[in-house]
């Protein structure tokens, strides 16, 4: 007995002498993990069109149930993705995710990724429900005339 005490005991005097590890968040950021799963993003095509066709196996495979898919069809005057169908509703309740990573693995055309970032903190609980204005990822240049338009606002 008390051979496992001194080790106990020389186990917490090693820990004693290291140099702590504190991070100063959040100016200073540790990177993730390279499998780290966090925020939700809706990708695009190369063409700009949504992955998602709206097939709703991401919100059937959802263990939390917290996404919501309602689909639409697509017309040739506008057309939202290459398929039949389009998701005219994309809702995620990120207080109910446990972000399994289930949605990544069901969708068949790898519309629904989750990325590193881990900030997600809001004040009230409306702004948790992200919908398809906070999960698509930009169409191409679409940034770029973004920052052209808020440039040439502070300018003028």
């Amino acid at each position: 007995m008390f051979v496992e005490f001194v080790k106990g005991l020389g186990i917490t005097l090693r820990q004693v002498f290291r140099k702590p590890t504190t991070v100063n968040y959040p100016e200073e950021k540790r990177p993730p993990s390279a499998r780290a799963r966090w925020r939700h993003k809706l990708l695009r095509h190369d063409d700009g069109l949504e992955r998602c066709i709206g097939c709703s196996l991401c919100a059937g495979a959802c263990p939390a149930h917290c996404i919501n898919v309602v689909a639409a069809d697509n017309t040739d005057e506008d057309r939202k993705s290459p398929g039949e169908r389009y998701a005219a509703v994309y809702e995620i309740n990120m207080l109910r995710c446990i972000f399994c990573g289930y949605c990544e693995d069901a969708c068949p055309t790898g519309a629904i990724v989750l990325g590193p970032d881990y900030e997600l903190a809001d004040f009230d609980r409306a702004s948790f429900i992200y919908g398809k204005d906070r999960l698509l990822v930009p169409e191409p240049g679409e940034v770029a005339r973004e920052k052209k338009r808020l440039v040439e606002r502070e300018i003028g």
